[in-house]
């Protein structure tokens, strides 16, 4: 089935697309200029997938309990955060609506997939806009410029507004035919601290989530109306671009540990098409104020992107929620055990979700402090994205595999009373048993669940070079948890002095044995180093 990244420019249903996602990031982002593919993942930062900033060993120190410390300060190129800055930015861009005949009683609230009467903020303070800078990533993952990536802070107004087009002075070059040269324009809103999107009277329209969001009259020229970017967002430009939108916060960046991701969505044989991208992966480090804490995930779609978008939003929005609760959380510490917290969160994102014709694998990884500086993980999953954690030379497998055929699932299934036949492989057509959403599937047969395998908890000692390994199966049908545990001794060892980008150098030689060994699935790869301590990077999708 096609998925969300490959439905037409304009729908004639346009209530056939509804972004289910909460609001919650899944924060890739990077700082700096336009990158094309192995220039795309520059060190670190935090995420929601992430904030690139470098940061020095000793300033990036986790300070466990209720904060990150940390050398966190952005150069805001010379410019005062303050009412001459909200002035320019919001006047200018009044200014440049009004010249292109926009109507005044247009919207500025519209969200689409969210509650459109959400209560409007009032003009913020100066302390108040240093506290709310935000990141935001763009990455193009189909189309001509597919690779194309960058990244801008809501501080930086010498590269703001950013202009998507097909001509310079575009911030976002795309070398598409189908886009205008100007065609759509994107603003951080100092009034209501967000980022919008405004199509620029384009002649081929723009889409946001599969919503046309350009004028109703495309040949007027006129411009549209501007509307909210939430991380997770998809921009479409012309019929093939799609932009991926990110997100994060200035309090997200730190990160206690090296993180490289990354993903490519392959091709049947060597030179064919590339297949659609069904993989999300993400990590939030820290859940929103709950600082000890950050997750670590990928979902693997199956009938579209759709349920997997979802699940990337949803899931580690539920195990926040459900951290804020200081008993539960403080149990979570003093027993060193969250099978609880990761149970309800899986049966809560399954509950929220609307995906009746598509699904999903998930596969998050918890990873939390203590008040003595011990770092702890456990991991929870549905379906076949498998993670081990490799510690002193030995792995330990954190996932169970929910394939139709595993010796586990047909267990399960018998003991319920309706155990599989001999030579059955697959239920309504699908190889999983276990996976979120597919609620129509759900309803036909009872074998399906969406209850997770929780694995043990692990101490991730210190000095004991001590990694993790999450990955969609794309990787996992190719290579082994030994072949893998090779490839990371080895490139450790061609780099010995490298700390900032060895967790990305990691992933990438991950990505590039799956591709020798010739998968034939959707990638992607999150590798975490529990021996440096850096700020970390974005899920990059290769062209």
């Amino acid at each position: 089935m096609v998925g969300e990244l490959e439905r037409p420019l304009v729908s004639n249903d346009v209530d056939l697309a509804q972004d289910q996602s909460n609001d919650l990031t899944r924060n890739y982002d990077l700082e700096g200029e336009c990158h094309l593919n192995a220039a795309l993942l520059r060190p670190p930062r935090t995420q929601g997938l992430v904030h690139k900033q470098r940061l020095s060993s000793a300033s990036s120190r986790l300070a466990l309990g209720d904060s990150v410390v940390g050398d966190v300060s952005d150069p805001l190129d010379g410019i005062l955060v303050g009412q001459t800055l909200k002035r320019r930015v919001v006047t200018e861009h009044l200014v440049e609506l009004q010249k292109h005949g926009r109507p005044e009683n247009q919207s500025q609230n519209l969200r689409f997939g969210t509650e459109n009467d959400r209560p409007q903020e009032s003009v913020p303070n100066t302390d108040a806009i240093s506290d709310q800078r935000s990141c935001l990533s763009l990455q193009v993952v189909s189309g001509p410029s597919c690779g194309l990536h960058c990244s801008v802070l809501s501080t930086s107004t010498a590269r703001l507004p950013l202009t998507l087009g097909r001509v310079p002075p575009s911030y976002l070059l795309l070398k598409d035919y189908e886009v205008s040269g100007k065609h759509a324009m994107i603003t951080w809103n100092l009034n209501k601290l967000r980022w919008e999107l405004v199509d620029m009277g384009s002649l081929n329209g723009t889409l946001l989530n599969s919503h046309p969001i350009n004028h109703p009259d495309p040949g007027s020229r006129l411009w549209g109306d501007p509307v909210e970017l939430a991380s997770g967002d998809t921009i479409t430009v012309g019929t093939t671009s799609n932009i991926y939108v990110h997100i994060s916060s200035h309090n997200e960046r730190l990160v206690p540990f090296g993180v490289g991701m990354t993903s490519d969505p392959m091709s049947l044989r060597r030179g064919g098409k590339k297949l659609p991208m069904e993989d999300v992966c993400y990590y939030h480090w820290p859940l929103p104020g709950i600082y000890q804490f950050g997750v670590f995930g990928i979902c693997d779609g199956h009938g579209g992107v759709g349920a997997a978008k979802s699940a990337s939003k949803i899931l580690p929005e539920m195990v926040a929620t459900i951290l804020t609760d200081s008993v539960k959380r403080e149990r979570v510490v003093s027993g060193q055990d969250a099978s609880d917290v990761l149970r309800d969160a899986f049966s809560q994102t399954e509950a929220s979700m609307n995906n009746y014709y598509e699904g999903c694998t998930a596969t998050l990884l918890l990873v939390w402090a203590d008040a003595d500086e011990n770092f702890f993980a456990q991991c929870a999953n549905v379906g076949d994205s498998a993670c081990f954690i490799n510690m002193d030379g030995k792995q330990i497998k954190m996932t169970e595999d929910h394939k139709v055929t595993s010796c586990s699932e047909r267990l399960r299934i018998e003991g319920i009373g309706e155990p599989l036949k001999d030579g059955e492989t697959r239920l309504c057509g699908l190889n999983l048993a276990r996976m979120l959403g597919d609620k129509f599937v759900k309803q036909q047969d009872s074998r399906f669940s969406s209850e997770p395998y929780i694995s043990q908890v692990v101490h991730l000692k210190k000095s004991s070079g001590a990694f993790a390994l999450l990955a969609s199966d794309g990787l996992w049908d190719v290579v082994s948890f030994k072949k893998a545990v090779q490839l990371v001794v080895q490139t450790r060892e061609r780099h010995p002095t490298e700390t900032e980008n060895l967790a990305e150098k990691i992933a990438e030689v991950m990505l590039d044995e799956a591709r020798t060994q010739r998968t034939k699935d959707n990638t992607s790869i999150i590798f975490i180093d529990f021996d440096s301590i850096s700020t970390v990077s974005s899920c990059k999708v290769r062209p």
